[in-house]
């Protein structure tokens, strides 16, 4: 796995609303649950998971989808592209749908979560798997330490061990 380039960017399909991330991800997943499958029309959502202050919008965003006061979904109004969910438990990430980045060639998911709803025929390089979800915070957080090593860049080399 690799960081990406930073900043990122992207947009909805129709272009309505643009995306714009400072920060590298704290985790990347992908999403077997039925609502995902629908949602994205595929066996799976893509997500990756940044902090709140990292990312910014432009262009209206609208609720939809199945929400709750604990999970809001946010939509194009123009096009419908399904575009972030913030969790009210965790306001300080965002998860934005991965797929609407202009740069993917960073992204591999490092989990993959609702594998109980799983289409038999989906596989994912995901190093973790989850029938549901990780159970505590301190297994996300642990998660997130840990992807984070994966994408660290590599240390500078120590002086006189680089090139001549």
């Amino acid at each position: 796995m690799t960081q990406p380039n930073l900043p990122l960017t992207g947009a909805c399909l129709c272009g309505a609303v643009h995306l714009h991330v400072t920060a590298a991800p704290l985790l990347t997943l992908a999403c077997h649950c039925r609502d995902c499958q629908k949602l994205a029309a595929s066996a799976y959502s893509l997500t990756a998971m940044f902090p709140a202050n990292a990312v910014t919008t432009t262009g209206e965003l609208v609720l939809g989808g199945l929400h709750s006061e604990e999970r809001k979904h946010y939509y194009c109004p123009s096009c419908l592209s399904f575009v972030l969910s913030r969790l009210k438990a965790a306001p300080e990430r965002v998860n934005l749908r991965a797929s609407l980045l202009d740069d993917l060639t960073w992204f591999t998911p490092f989990v993959e979560i609702m594998t109980e709803e799983k289409q038999l025929w989906a596989k994912v390089p995901a190093p973790h798997s989850y029938a549901r979800f990780p159970t505590t915070a301190e297994e996300l957080a642990d998660l997130m330490d840990e992807y984070a090593k994966t994408i660290a860049p590599p240390p500078p080399p120590s002086p006189g061990t680089g090139p001549a």
